[in-house]
């Protein structure tokens, strides 16, 4: 019996050391190591309560409404603000702008600025008398009404109150044809406004060694009708065949198409009724070459043996001449001419032949 509690106290000395060792070591106690995991299953406790207290409140609103449209439940990864009311901390770098309160979007550069209802109609009261009190025109305030009067002189002088003139010898030309070798002159001059104008014109046709066949200029008051077209009305006088005067009424303009249009009436002083009818047009092959179709018409109404005159389509002619315009104001040319009268004009005139065709070479000048 005392061997044996010698020996247990010789292992009690022994055990002492072992366990001064390990007291500075924090090594842990094994009643600790036992308690850690009491700990942790408290909260595993308190995780299987959470859903068993969430599925009452679950399964309402799933009865009422569909799951998807629950804002709780639907918390996208992309969208980290969804739902959450955002503090006045700043926000994430991608989108800069978030959580201030912005005035407008960009697109419109005046939100922001007060507008209201759209733009009514103005007031139908007429403008206070302080708004009429200054110059009638802003300039005179500046340099004075004297000046800007002079200056406003010239200005409608240059722009149609001015008075100009021009003179177009339009075909001055060598007729070729089957017998007496001719001529032909068809001259006009005019001078005037953009409105009102004195218009001369003049025409001789003949052949070569023998008095003119026809010969007579007109006298004409022209005036603008439309941008395009001018009233024309005068008289004329006929040199040959006879000594004759004429009234004229007439239209001269341009037609569409860039068509020139000539057309009058006459009655002589003894009441023959006649008309002429010319058409031309330039067709612009280049900026020099110009081709020119040509038609001209003589109608009567009735016959006069004196003017040598049938009625009907007395005389027709039709033609095209190709010109060279070296400048615009000179421009040689050549073409051909076909020319045709009736059975009693050619009584009249003591000729044979209804019909001819003609080479000719002229020129076209104005000055």
């Amino acid at each position: 019996m005392r061997t044996l509690f010698l020996i247990l106290a010789a292992s009690a000395l022994t055990a002492s050391p072992a366990l001064a060792q390990h007291q500075g070591h924090n090594m842990p106690m094994p009643a600790p190591a036992k308690k850690a995991p009491a700990k942790k299953a408290a909260p595993k406790k308190a995780v299987a309560k959470k859903p068993a207290t969430k599925k009452p409140s679950a399964k309402k609103p799933v009865a009422k409404k569909p799951v998807v449209k629950m804002p709780v439940v639907e918390k996208p990864a992309a969208d980290p603000h969804a739902g959450h009311a955002m503090p006045a901390d700043p926000v994430p770098a991608a989108d800069p702008h978030a959580g201030h309160e912005m005035p407008a979007p960009a697109a419109d550069p005046h939100a922001g600025h007060g507008m209201t209802a759209p733009a009514v109609d103005p007031p139908l009261s007429p403008p206070p008398a302080e708004a009429l009190t200054g110059p009638a025109n802003a300039a005179d305030g500046v340099w004075g009404r004297g000046a800007m009067d002079r200056s406003r002189t010239v200005l409608r002088t240059e722009h149609g109150a001015m008075r100009v003139g021009k003179l177009l010898i339009d075909q001055a030309e060598l007729r070729v044809r089957n017998g007496r070798d001719g001529y032909f002159v068809d001259a006009e001059a005019w001078y005037g406004g953009d409105i009102d104008k004195l218009w001369l014109k003049a025409e001789t046709e003949g052949s070569f060694g023998e008095k003119p066949g026809q010969a007579e200029v007109q006298a004409l008051w022209s005036h603008a009708i439309d941008p395009w077209f001018d009233l024309q009305a005068g008289v004329r006088y006929d040199f040959r065949p006879r000594g004759r005067a004429h009234a004229v009424l007439g239209i001269k303009g341009l037609a569409p198409y860039w068509i020139e249009v000539d057309a009058a009436a006459f009655v002589s002083d003894r009441g023959t009724v006649t008309a002429r009818i010319e058409v031309e047009h330039d067709a612009r092959i280049t900026q020099r070459w110009v081709l020119q179709p040509r038609v001209e018409m003589d109608v009567a109404l009735q016959d006069s043996k004196r003017d040598e005159i049938g009625a009907g389509l007395s005389a027709f002619e039709m033609g095209a001449r190709l010109r060279y315009e070296i400048t615009p104001q000179f421009a040689p040319y050549v073409g051909i001419a076909f020319e045709r009268i009736n059975r009693d004009t050619r009584r009249f005139r003591g000729e044979d032949k209804a019909s001819g065709v003609s080479l000719v070479a002229g020129i076209r000048t104005w000055f």
